[in-house]
């Protein structure tokens, strides 16, 4: 199970739909405003705000939230002014840590993070100690239980819709893009009839790091509290845990 990509996989388990879409609303409408406010409110002369509106809709979000959203971003509504920067870091055994961050008091939230860090084994580091463990990649995310497609003809549509990768597994299947080709391969994808589960520019790990069954207990509580924070707009880790662990800790939860 890789830290970022198969992380949704547990997290829909863990939190409740209701209060989870509400949080997500909240981060997606900071999203929206900050790549309006540093860009203008035209999708067409702004690619993070048309990409920002896309992961909105993708997620059911209301279109007045959006339209809201977009408005405080560009001064024609009042509310709170949010900026933007990475924290980078450390978790149990060793795992890197990069987290998005949208606030609008920086200190509160470095004392905030620094103290989920420091309660489940990890710790901030300073800026470019994790950075350069990741790629931003674009990731196109197909939930094989909802949409049947062989591996073989996936990769040959995949290819073909100019992306570079593709991640075959047993409940998922991951296309990798570079960034400047993620919206044309979503399109071109999509046009061609798949469905995804979640489509998004992200960072990924050059390599991950297997955890053992005590630290990855600790890696799992570590990221739901930093999922669960208001202020990180989008997490990265490059942990792995063997899908035997996985399902011991899985059975002592239920």
């Amino acid at each position: 199970m890789a830290g970022h990509s198969k992380w949704a996989n547990i997290k829909h388990k863990k939190q409740k739909e209701d209060r989870k879409r509400g949080k997500l609303f909240s981060k997606l409408s900071r999203k929206i405003a900050v790549a309006a406010r540093e860009g203008g409110g035209d999708q067409e002369m702004n690619a993070d705000l048309r990409m920002a509106i896309q992961k909105a809709k993708d997620n059911n979000m209301p279109n007045d939230n959006i339209e809201r959203a977009v408005k405080r971003g560009t001064g024609n509504l009042e509310g709170m002014t949010y900026e933007s920067f990475v924290y980078e870091g450390y978790g149990p055994g060793g795992v890197a840590l990069y987290l998005d961050i949208m606030t609008d008091n920086r200190n509160r939230t470095a004392a905030e993070v620094r103290h989920i860090l420091d309660k489940n084994g990890g710790n901030l580091g300073s800026n470019g100690c994790v950075a350069w463990m990741f790629q931003r990649k674009g990731e196109l995310v197909i939930d094989l239980n909802e949409f049947e497609v062989g591996e073989e003809d996936l990769l040959l549509e995949a290819l073909e819709s100019g992306a570079e990768d593709l991640d075959y597994g047993e409940e998922s299947a991951i296309i990798y893009t570079d960034p400047g080709n993620y919206e044309s391969a979503r399109e071109a994808l999509e046009e061609a009839g798949y469905e995804f589960e979640s489509a998004d520019l992200a960072m990924i790990p050059d390599n991950e790091v297997t955890l053992d069954r005590s630290d990855a207990k600790k890696m799992l509580r570590l990221m739901d509290q930093l999922e669960d924070h208001d202020d990180i707009q989008d997490l990265y880790s490059n942990f792995n845990i063997p899908e035997a662990i996985r399902a011991e800790i899985e059975a002592e939860e239920e």
